[in-house]
């Protein structure tokens, strides 16, 4: 696929090796893991020479920045085309365990293991957040009369990972409750560690889903 902005020909080809290199790396991350990465070896798929590939990306971090951004901003996008037009957390839960689904690889290379030495650019992070804010329009909206907890008043004065949206106590307990349950199901799946267990993963994760909203 062609990067945005692409015009001339030389962007054009441009944009159309930089994505060729970036779905090699993708089968290299299914076979060997993010940390197994290796510029040289896409540069010898590709019928390059290393120092030719390193004109597209600079190394092994720009490569896993580009991906965890397509992977984020992927991801970004789909909860909240799930949330329009009602915030609906139940459509955002469904439509995160689809994604995650879809490609486990991607979903592990955001919310799995971190890589060994790479640290993610302040955008990733951003991009990251939008999906939070997502949870978070989506649980201010939902009414609750449940009396607040410890739990609600330490957030209330460790709001920074939420910031600047100005959701409540109780919402943010609920939203940081949903992201937090909500992976630990869609991992333990895509791991595997459900295999053999006799049970519908679907149904566990409904379940937790149900139980998440009840409170």
């Amino acid at each position: 696929m062609a990067e945005p902005g692409a015009g001339t020909p030389r962007e054009r080809y441009r944009a159309q090796v930089r994505a060729e290199i970036k779905e090699r790396a993708w089968e290299q991350i299914a076979t060997a893991g993010a940390s197994g990465l290796s510029l040289n070896a896409i540069a010898k798929q590709m019928g390059m020479s290393g120092p030719a590939l390193y004109r597209y990306f600079a190394g092994r971090d720009e490569l896993i920045t580009a991906l965890i951004r397509d992977a984020y901003r992927s991801l970004a996008d789909t909860v909240r085309a799930a949330a329009e037009p009602g915030a609906d957390v139940t459509a955002v839960a469904h439509a995160l365990r689809t994604w995650a689904l879809a490609d486990p690889q991607r979903y592990f290379l955001v919310y799995g293991t971190p890589v060994p030495g790479y640290h993610a650019p302040d955008d990733v992070t951003t991009i990251a957040s939008e999906i939070m804010a997502t949870l978070l329009d989506g649980f201010a909206a939902l009414p609750t009369d449940a009396p607040a907890t410890r739990l609600d008043a330490h957030l209330e004065e460790h709001r920074q990972w939420a910031d600047p949206h100005p959701a409540p106590p109780a919402a943010l307990r609920r939203a940081l409750a949903f992201w937090t349950r909500m992976h630990g199901v869609l991992s333990l799946e895509l791991a595997g560690h459900f295999t053999g267990m006799g049970l519908d993963p679907a149904e566990l994760f409904a379940s937790e889903l149900d139980a998440l909203l009840a409170r």
